[in-house]
């Protein structure tokens, strides 16, 4: 069994997959710095959650904030729904994110090119959310802009 020189959580010695002491060093941190930045985003989705259901019961609980009960409660079920929706998109790339830091880490703990294969496809696939993400932000704002147009001309 060969030696090999562990740096933190990651092995330097140079034979998994073609990648360099250097280039092992810069994932080791990178998908520590990720896992970081996960849990700390599943904090906040937790946070998320439990502000939905809190918001949600508050504004649905105070129908003399409105003259009309049922938009009180609309209003708070609305706004329930909409943390609900974003924390589950948000959950979607975090959790991309930590199998690719826990998946890294293992990988160069052990030397293990399969698994580093397997992180690294994790990573793509938290960008490639990212990416189609924001193509339907664009996509969205593209609507409003010429919704937006045409509503102009209609009022002029």
């Amino acid at each position: 069994m060969e030696s090999e020189i562990l740096d933190g959580n990651f092995a330097t010695s140079n034979n998994t997959g073609g990648l360099s002491n250097e280039a092992k060093a810069y994932l080791g941190e990178t998908a520590k710095w990720a896992k970081f930045i996960a849990i700390v985003n599943f904090v906040f989705i937790g946070f998320m959650v439990l502000g939905s259901v809190s918001a949600g019961a508050i504004f649905s609980s105070m129908p003399e904030m409105s003259d009309n009960p049922a938009f009180a409660m609309l209003s708070g079920g609305m706004i329930a729904a909409f943390y609900l929706l974003f924390a589950a998109i948000w959950f979607i790339p975090t959790l991309y994110s930590y199998q690719f830091a826990t998946k890294t880490q293992r990988a160069l703990r052990l030397n293990d090119e399969p698994m580093m294969t397997e992180a690294l496809g994790k990573l793509k696939a938290h960008y490639k959310f990212w990416g189609i993400f924001m193509a339907i932000i664009v996509g969205f704002y593209a609507l409003m802009f010429v919704f937006g147009i045409f509503g102009a001309m209609m009022m002029g």
